[in-house]
């Protein structure tokens, strides 16, 4: 407890481009823990619907029926995927049936691929939205406190040279001061730096989680334009 007190009167006591590093690197570190909270709360809960929903889609045989569930799930980065992957399926439907045009299955999945793969992209941009933030708490704040430390530390020897004293009494305050930038400037990056390196971690673990599922997706197309096919074949042939 004093020890604590001995700090804050430190920096009551610092001067004023030393106090305004510290109020700066309290400012990036609450930004810090606001954007790790909760972005931590948002990789969570994208975990939690996007088992949901694929177990859902895996159970169920009408792409409808997913499309149904997925627009009730906004904030699930595989329903979003689904959708952009679904609205572009149905739009070649309506474009078959209005055309009378054949089925050209490699079209189709090439059609499909590109949109999944938009969807994809659009959801891992949400989801590291901000993290670059991290990114450079992390990288500049160590170096915003070695600023306020070498700026107190060139006060603390102007002063002696004023008072042509050089001890240890005379000396020790100003540095001690000056280095509480530098512990401050660390306490800001380090949990900056560690929570960007976990989210970008997840981050990448949910694109191949988004890219396994969207060639589930395109299996379950083929097998619908499969049957499309032989029905229209049986069809033709019975004719």
């Amino acid at each position: 407890m004093e020890y604590s007190s001995t700090v804050f009167k430190m920096i009551l006591g610092a001067g004023p481009v030393v106090q305004f590093v510290l109020a700066l690197l309290v400012l990036m570190s609450v930004l810090s823990w606001t954007i790790i909270l909760l972005k931590a709360r948002i990789f969570k809960k994208a975990s939690y619907l996007d088992e949901d929903f694929e177990m859902f889609f895996a159970q169920t045989q009408s792409l409808s029926q997913v499309a149904s569930r997925a627009r009730r799930m906004r904030y699930c980065p595989m329903a979003n995927v689904f959708l952009v992957a679904y609205d572009e399926y149905s739009k070649l439907r309506r474009d078959v049936k209005l055309d009378n045009t054949p089925l050209n299955r490699d079209a189709w999945i090439d059609i499909l691929s590109r949109s999944i793969s938009k969807g994809i992209r659009l959801e891992i941009q949400e989801l590291e939205a901000a993290l670059p933030l991290l990114a450079t708490i992390g990288n500049s704040a160590p170096f915003i406190g070695l600023f306020g430390t070498v700026w107190g530390i060139m006060r603390s020897f102007h002063e002696i040279g004023l008072k042509g004293s050089a001890s240890l009494a005379t000396v020790a305050p100003g540095i001690s001061e000056a280095l509480i930038a530098t512990a401050v400037g660390l306490a800001a990056a380090i949990p900056a730096v560690i929570a960007y390196n976990i989210f970008m971690s997840s981050s990448n673990a949910k694109e191949q989680e988004l890219q396994a599922f969207g060639a589930d997706f395109l299996n379950e197309v083929e097998r619908e334009l499969i049957k499309r096919k032989s029905g229209t074949r049986t069809h033709e042939q019975q004719e």
